[in-house]
């Protein structure tokens, strides 16, 4: 390094010596300066066009490769800023040689250059991390795992980084000397960078874990989200609802708080069906022979059944009729049970699973499955209890007064 230092200032002595005996002037006069100043300029913007010459071509040969890698990583925007960094760097490189004493002009170009150096290795460099991620969230394997945040995490430590070099420079004290500052207001950086810290380490826990992924269906019912994941982000998890609303939700409340992830459901391929039907309790009781014979002759119950008990030969039939229809999965449990009754009946209970995870179609078939039950449960002579409404007990009243009138007459 201190060889080609060497070497460039023998070349710019020479430079000088030879404008100086072209013009006449002493070999340390200022407009020997200026003029090598501006041959320097003329060399950068010759090496701005020489770089993008050289970047048009690796773009030619990264479009003529089979491989998808490197057109993702490598495109308009990164090349764009490797070229805008060139100039500067060459004349970086060459402006001190073209000074005889480095004055106050020379530092003014200098923090120019130097400012401008920085601000584009930072474009670039955030944009290759832009591009990585774009690279990532194609590919399916990588589409599971919340990458985004850590990403975004190292494109704030660059940016910071960037500010610290600047800040050096414009003071004339070493980064190092700046981060040891900055080390000793810990508390206070902390509190300012409180929810990206812990959005970071929320969304590593989420990703480790195997929490959350982009795609999921989720349900957190303190932030009032039901719907998929969009976005994973370092401060907020974007969840599209199914009314096409959109909740954000830091990370952190997902890894301190619970929420349900319906994921496992669709990857499993059956959704569950748990909802009581409310019986009238007063519906319950023993069938007459009659009424057995017709059960049987239907094809309801079996002939050689033992019991009379309407709601008993109910459950017997349903789960029957679960175990042969076609959409119950019959590797996962399914049955019909008796809960606890209340002041609305007796609640009997239908849990199963159905082969459908898409909402509309669960819907339909789980629709026409209650549509059965309450079709059939008047054959067994049961009733399926509800709340009065106004129209009964008017029509209760009705009922009264005609037979007190009938029994008055």
């Amino acid at each position: 390094m201190v060889e080609s230092q060497n070497t460039l200032d023998n070349y710019f002595q020479i430079l000088r010596e030879f404008l100086a005996s072209l013009t006449g002037l002493d070999i340390t006069d200022g407009w020997i300066s200026t003029l090598l100043f501006i041959g320097v300029l003329l060399i950068s913007v010759a090496a701005y066009y020489l770089t993008i010459g050289f970047l048009r071509l690796v773009a030619i040969i990264v479009e003529k490769t089979e491989t998808d890698w490197d057109d993702d990583l490598i495109n308009a925007p990164l090349l764009r800023g490797i070229s805008l960094l060139s100039p500067a760097v060459v004349a970086e490189w060459l402006l001190p040689h073209c000074f005889v004493r480095l004055g106050g002009f020379y530092s003014v170009i200098h923090l120019i250059a130097s400012f401008y150096i920085v601000a584009v290795a930072v474009y670039a460099l955030n944009t290759f991390l832009d591009n990585l991620l774009f690279a990532f969230s194609r590919r399916t394997r990588f589409k599971p795992f919340a990458v985004k945040g850590i990403f975004q995490m190292v494109k704030l430590i660059i940016i910071s980084i960037g500010i610290i070099i600047c800040i050096s420079l414009l003071i004339g004290k070493s980064p190092i000397a700046i981060i040891t500052a900055l080390g000793a207001s810990a508390a206070i950086l902390m509190l300012v960078f409180k929810d990206t810290i812990m959005g970071l380490v929320a969304s590593v826990q989420l990703t480790a874990n195997k929490m959350l992924h982009k795609g999921d269906w989720i349900v957190v019912s303190k932030h009032n989200a039901n719907g998929e994941v969009i976005d994973i982000s370092l401060t907020t998890v974007k969840v599209r609802n199914w009314d096409n609303s959109i909740t954000t939700i830091p990370p952190y409340s997902l890894v301190s708080e619970s929420f349900q992830n319906f994921q496992a459901m669709r990857r499993s391929g059956a959704r569950r069906v748990c909802r009581p039907v409310y019986i009238d309790i007063n519906s319950v009781g023993f069938l007459t022979d009659d009424k057995l014979k017709q059960l049987v002759g239907e094809g309801f119950i079996p002939a050689d059944s033992d019991s009379k008990i309407n709601l008993r030969l109910f459950r017997e039939y349903m789960e029957s009729w679960l175990e042969n229809n076609s959409h119950v999965r019959k590797d996962m449990i399914y049955m019909v049970r008796q809960l606890e009754p209340t002041s609305s009946g007796l609640p009997l209970e239908f849990y199963f699973f159905l082969n459908e995870v898409k909402w509309k179609e669960f819907e339909h078939l789980q629709s026409s499955v209650f549509d059965h039950i309450y079709a059939t449960a008047p054959l067994f002579g049961l009733s399926i209890f509800q709340t009065p409404a106004g129209s009964d007990i008017r029509d209760s009243a009705v009922l009264k007064a005609l037979a007190h009138d009938d029994a008055g007459k």
